[in-house]
């Protein structure tokens, strides 16, 4: 679903990563590959942090799946026959979160838009290629569900609008991130790297050097660059070539604009890479996808959201990549970046 982040140790394509030290478990959650990766020599500790990390995203993935029997799809149906639910202190604070990040991106980022997700056939495990129906698709467009809908107080979780329905996916892979953060220090976990399909966080460091990755290019079977990760710092990334069908010579993505309802064209990959700070993991998650939907103003899009260091391919393959990132970047395999911007 997103841009995937290549981890450089685990490839053969560039040498030097010593795995002596790099314990490492994986599972398929959020309908994507995770693993996490620990450095240190006490095994037995690594793998009970990671177990407990893979156990965290069991948890989290079955609580707030959009279209399987949830926690959020019971939310959902409430919502939709117009009434006031009561949910977890955990989905409420989320929410609440969402909603005040919606709000930066003038709802370019928009959990409440799973009905229109569902109309074009990607909430379920195997999507078809299909247009929604236009009449189906124009109410939705008119009807503008968005955060802005949403009211959460002490008497629970309300609506004005019956077509909001939540989809937490541009949300919930960094609220894991952050969760495996927090279990992996409880566990006495220093340096770890966590990848949940391309969303990544890393902790301390791999030995004597930083972790190392990947960005994958969104056409060629070759990273774009490759960077360092510190302590604390976080990835986010939003692609259309990863959920996607293709119909009549075209290309239709997951990462659908609001103010369309169509999928989003003109950009090919957005990344992002955000500072250590509380919810960092949660911010390079949602921030990736109004950077994206943003097109050409893309870069006044991260500023709002505090994002310094960014990389976008446009709709042509065109790279552009902010000042601060391109500083930490090396570009790989003769990959040109276009443009430098402030």
């Amino acid at each position: 679903m997103f841009l995937r982040i290549v981890l450089l140790c685990l490839t053969v394509t560039l040498v030097g990563c010593s795995r002596s030290a790099v314990h490492q478990q994986e599972a398929f959650v959020f309908g994507t590959r995770v693993e996490v990766l620990v450095w240190g020599d006490d095994a037995e500790r690594a793998q009970q942090a990671m177990g407990a990390v893979l156990r965290e995203f069991d948890r989290l993935h079955k609580a707030f799946h959009a279209w399987k029997p949830s926690e959020l799809t019971a939310l959902n149906r409430m919502l939709a026959a117009g009434q006031r639910a009561q949910v977890s202190a955990e989905l409420a604070t989320m929410l609440n979160d969402a909603k005040a990040l919606a709000a930066t991106g003038d709802q370019l980022f928009n959990p409440a838009l799973g009905k229109l997700v569902a109309l074009w056939g990607f909430h379920d495990d195997q999507f078809s290629p299909r247009r929604p129906d236009p009449a189906a698709l124009q109410a939705l467009v008119s009807s503008a569900p968005n955060m802005a809908d949403v009211h959460l107080d002490a008497d629970g979780v309300a609506s004005d609008n019956p077509d909001v329905q939540f989809d937490l996916g541009g949300y919930a892979k960094g609220y894991a991130l952050d969760r495996a953060a927090a279990i992996l220090r409880a566990e006495g976990v220093d340096n770890a790297l966590i990848n949940i399909g391309g969303n990544v966080m890393a902790l301390g460091r791999k030995g004597d050097h930083p972790w190392q990755v990947g960005i994958q290019h969104p056409r060629a079977p070759q990273p774009i660059a490759v960077l360092a990760l510190y302590d604390g710092e976080a990835i986010g990334t939003s692609g259309d070539y990863q959920r996607y069908f293709e119909l009549d010579g075209r290309r239709f993505s997951h990462l659908i604009d609001p103010r369309s309802g169509q999928p989003a064209s003109g950009t090919q990959a957005v990344t992002v890479l955000v500072s250590p700070q509380a919810g960092a993991g949660v911010l390079s998650d949602v921030a990736s996808k109004p950077v994206f939907l943003a097109g050409d103003a893309w870069r006044e899009m991260a500023h709002r959201y505090g994002v310094e260091m960014a990389l976008r391919v446009d709709g042509d393959g065109r790279i552009a990549v902010t000042r601060a990132l391109r500083a930490r970047m090396k570009p790989f395999g003769g990959i040109e970046i276009d443009q430098v911007v402030d």
